[in-house]
């Protein structure tokens, strides 16, 4: 195992403005509010001191894990050897750039950028306006909600490759799909995003946001810490159904709970670790295949390991 105090120590020397800490709670910094603590969590000033960190990350033979705002993400209990690198308000800019263009930096919160276009006067955001990631998340996923994704609005990506070259993506070639992308697998980097929208009166946008809030508000658990929908949505039928009619709502293990307003979230009752979530996502995912036949697929993101 890498020394991991010996490269805050030289990452503090390189970089002395940025913020390094050293056995990070990450339960900190997801929505679930679950994790144990990572060897070193980076959150570097803006995009140029990110790239200059993967650099020196990758000449000391460290791979990061990069994270937005942690809204999809479940991290294992204890200790995590390796270094977690976020994009979140420290790289959050956006702005319109073209009558109907609008560029965001990767951590964005897209529900920002979701009010920021209808202050503009832009429509095709507004399934965004209660999903809480990061714009580069978005994208990696594909996030969508009440009939819209990012695939019907991205129509550029800027990145970092492999070998931490910037490179520019169309929207058409991301090759989007349910809940995913290009970007999914590991190895490239997202920096900013570019979308198409189209002008609408402002008014008429929030009359659309507000009746997805409401909506929201009705079916989902906002009060209770958790990773938004826990499981993908099968090929036929929806998870939450099927979790439902197996009678396995408000069924819980230690602090994890199948949610009593919505089957399709699993939340954190207020001690939940890692390990009762991902026993309980286990116990649904048998239950409902012995039912049903189907083998329910995660939609949240497990981090058990991160180096290597």
């Amino acid at each position: 195992m890498k020394d991991y105090s010996a490269l805050a120590k030289e990452l503090q020397r390189v970089f002395p403005g940025m913020d390094l800490r050293e056995m990070e709670p990450m339960d900190r910094h997801t929505t679930f509010r679950v994790g144990g603590r990572v060897s070193l969590f980076c959150r570097p000033g803006d995009e140029e001191e990110t790239v200059s960190l993967c650099a020196r990350l990758r000449s000391a033979g460290v791979r990061p894990f990069i994270m937005g705002r942690g809204s999809n993400l479940l991290f294992a209990d204890g200790i995590l050897p390796g270094v977690v690198v976020q994009m979140a308000d420290n790289q959050s800019g956006m702005e319109r750039t073209d009558d109907r263009v609008l560029y965001a930096q990767a951590g964005a919160a897209l529900a920002r950028l979701a009010q920021f276009a209808k202050e503009e006067g832009l429509s095709g955001l507004e399934f965004a306006g209660g999903i809480p990631g990061a714009v580069g998340g978005a994208v990696t996923m594909n996030a969508g909600a009440y009939g819209g994704e990012m695939k019907d609005v991205v129509t550029r990506v800027d990145y970092l490759d492999q070998d931490l070259e910037r490179r520019f993506l169309s929207g058409e070639d991301c090759a989007f799909r349910y809940r995913g992308s290009l970007f999914s697998q590991p190895g490239n980097l997202i920096l900013g995003v570019q979308m198409a929208l189209y002008p609408e009166r402002p008014e008429v946008i929030e009359e659309r946001m507000e009746t997805f809030r409401q909506k929201r508000a009705a079916s989902q658990p906002l009060d209770r810490p958790n990773a938004g929908s826990t499981f993908k949505r099968p090929e036929n039928g929806f998870a939450a159904q099927m979790i439902d009619e197996a009678g396995l709502k408000g069924f819980s293990i230690g602090g994890a709970q199948v949610s009593e307003k919505h089957a399709g979230f699993v939340v954190n009752r207020g001690d939940a670790t890692c390990r009762d979530v991902l026993e309980l996502m286990e116990y649904i995912q048998k239950t409902v295949q012995e039912r049903t036949g189907v083998l329910l697929e995660p939609e949240v993101r497990i981090v058990e390991r991160l180096e290597g």
